[in-house]
C-alpha cells in the first residue's frame, strides 16, 4: 500500500489526504514532525540519512522525522516513528510548529507544517539501516557553527529549524 501524506491548510486542519511521492512532486502542504532527542549533557542525537533514501540520502538530521497519518496524532505518530528508525522510546513534547517550502532536488519539494517534538533521553539507539546510516549525539552549540560553517552536511529541513529549536532550548534553561 502507498503511503499517503495528511494534507493541511496553514492553520493544520485536515483537508485531505495524498500519496507521500506526489505530494512532494506537487508541493502540497501536508502536515510532518521532527524529533529532537537531548541527552542528560544537552547534546542533541543526530541521524545520518541512509544512502538508500529519494531524497537527501547520507545526510545528517535531527533525530527521526517522518509523516502522521490520518487521525494520528503527532505524539503518537512521533512515538511509532522514532521506535521504527531508531530503535528507542522516550517521553516526547510538542514545542512549537513551523512551516517551510524547500526544493528537495529530482523534482521533489517539501512544504510541511512540521510538528517539532523534544524528548529527553540517554539512551542509545538501535538503528534500522534502512532508513539511518549512522548516528551521534552533537553539542548544540557545536552544531550552531557547523551548520554555518559546513551546511552541506544537513537537510534542508534541519537547517531552517535549528535556530528555531536552538532558541527554545536556551529559553528553557
Amino acid at each position: 500500500m502507498e503511503e499517503q501524506v495528511v494534507l493541511v491548510d496553514a492553520n493544520d486542519n485536515t483537508i485531505g489526504q495524498m500519496e507521500k511521492i506526489e505530494a512532494h512532486v506537487k508541493g502540497v502542504l501536508h502536515r510532518a514532525f521532527s524529533i529532537f532527542l537531548i541527552n542528560s549533557e544537552g547534546k542533541l542525537l543526530l541521524q545520518q540519512r541512509a544512502l538508500t533514501k529519494y531524497h537527501s540520502p547520507g545526510l545528517w538530521t535531527n533525530t527521526c522525522c517522518s509523516h502522521q497519518r490520518l487521525g494520528e496524532d503527532s505524539l503518537a505518530a512521533a512515538n511509532r516513528r522514532l521506535f521504527e528508525e531508531m530503535g528507542m522510546t522516550a517521553k516526547l513534547h510538542e514545542a512549537f510548529t513551523f512551516v517551510y517550502q524547500a526544493d528537495m532536488g529530482n523534482g521533489l519539494i517539501e512544504h510541511e507544517l512540521d510538528h517539532v517534538i523534544i524528548g529527553y533521553t540517554d539512551k542509545e539507539p538501535k538503528i534500522n539501516l534502512e532508513e539511518v546510516a549512522e548516528w551521534s549525539w552533537k553539542d548544540v552549540d557545536f552544531l550552531k557553527a557547523d551548520l554555518v560553517n559546513r551546511p552541506d552536511r544537513y537537510t534542508a529541513w534541519f537547517k531552517i529549524v535549528f535556530d528555531q529549536f536552538y532558541e527554545y532550548l536556551k529559553s528553557r534553561k
